[in-house]
């Protein structure tokens, strides 16, 4: 067998502007009509961009080209572990400490997949969910009351009673403590995932009847609430809005649901080029009032399709943790350890977290 070709270390200087970028989307593991529609060129333009890109490293195949961009450009550093004061909670993704009166959530770059823990991490992960919640904070409270004050930066550590490192910087929300409500609230405008399972074993979304011969990710009707268990291990369980009423009290299952309907579809009207098929929400009780907590609209609580790839009648493509989901499902079975993943998986679903946040915020997520 011959050897594999290795680029010299300077070939990326060959690349124009525009391949510089198709380089950085082949190593993120991208496809040629994702490259496409990401640099909103011809589908012949990117295969084109894509040859030159391999004839000009010098290199044989996309892998290739791929292993020498994550070689030309480490990753940013991942924070897995937080070693802060007073900590509350560890999470799958999330640490939270005590303040008093607030609380400090820190979103780690960790990711779970089919109920496992991975002990490897997603570069800017927790900066993505962050930042976004943030964003997304800032325009929900002219909706509904949020725990939110403030996104913790250098600018403003001075809130924080401790001193913070800079990797904590941009991932680290200064919240209100709330008493958590102990539901899972879901808003759904389109029928994917389990409620397409539960549609079609019953005709109905967690009770709620729906209209007969609807496909796969089509948009309902009118979007639906759907509430579930919040377990601390394994799936959430869907229940009916009587058995969220038994569980909160006809009051506060009341508020949640109407102040989830309305977050969505003021949400809704504000993505930009994205549709939100479902996302999901946690309340809490803060000065006597039922309040958005946690964190808002973002990949690990939502289900983002482009839209301008986006056809009823099958599974779409989302902007969340799938390409982690498929290289599990093809190179794991459940009862083994937790895998590490492999680089250009991570660097995929990296790249997913970033487009999301650019997408939606009009920017690239901050250095």
């Amino acid at each position: 067998m011959g050897a594999t070709a290795q680029p010299q270390d300077d070939a990326s200087s060959r690349l124009t502007p525009r391949q510089q970028e198709v380089l950085r989307l082949v190593a993120a593991g991208r496809t040629n009509p994702e490259i496409a529609r990401a640099l909103g060129i011809s589908l012949a333009g990117a295969k084109w961009h894509v040859s030159e890109v391999i004839s000009r490293l010098g290199v044989t195949s996309r892998n290739e080209a791929a292993e020498f961009a994550s070689r030309r450009e480490p990753m940013a550093e991942i924070l897995l572990e937080t070693d802060l004061p007073n900590r509350l909670a560890r999470g799958k993704v999330r640490d939270t400490f005590d303040l008093g009166d607030n609380l400090l959530i820190v979103a780690t770059d960790r990711i779970s997949a089919l109920d496992v823990t991975l002990p490897t991490g997603i570069p800017r992960k927790g900066e993505v969910l962050t930042r976004l919640s943030a964003w997304w904070f800032d325009r929900i409270k002219e909706v509904v009351p949020t725990h939110f004050i403030a996104l913790i930066t250098e600018e403003n550590a001075s809130l924080v009673p401790f001193k913070l490192d800079a990797k904590y910087f941009g991932r680290t929300m200064l919240v209100r403590k709330a008493q958590r409500l102990n539901a899972e609230c879901i808003a759904r405008g389109y029928i994917s995932g389990s409620g397409w399972k539960d549609y079609q074993r019953t005709g109905a979304i967690c009770g709620v009847p729906l209209p007969a011969g609807l496909q796969e990710s089509e948009r309902l009707p009118e979007p639906i609430f759907t509430p579930s268990t919040k377990a601390a291990v394994g799936h959430d369980q869907n229940i009916s809005y009587e058995e969220l009423a038994s569980i909160l009290g006809d009051d506060a299952a009341n508020i949640v649901k109407t102040r989830t309907l309305a977050i969505y579809a003021h949400a809704v009207a504000l993505a930009r080029g994205i549709i939100i098929a479902d996302t999901k929400f946690e309340f809490g009780i803060w000065n006597d009032e039922v309040i958005l907590i946690d964190e808002a609209l973002t990949p690990d609580s939502s289900r983002f399709w482009r839209v301008d790839g986006y056809h009823a009648g099958g599974a779409q493509p989302s902007f969340d943790k799938q390409p982690v989901r498929d290289w599990m499902a093809a190179n794991w079975k459940d009862g083994d350890p937790p895998p590490a993943i492999p680089p250009a998986v991570v660097t995929a679903t990296s790249e997913r977290y970033m487009a999301v946040y650019k997408t939606l915020t009009g920017e690239e997520l901050p250095s």
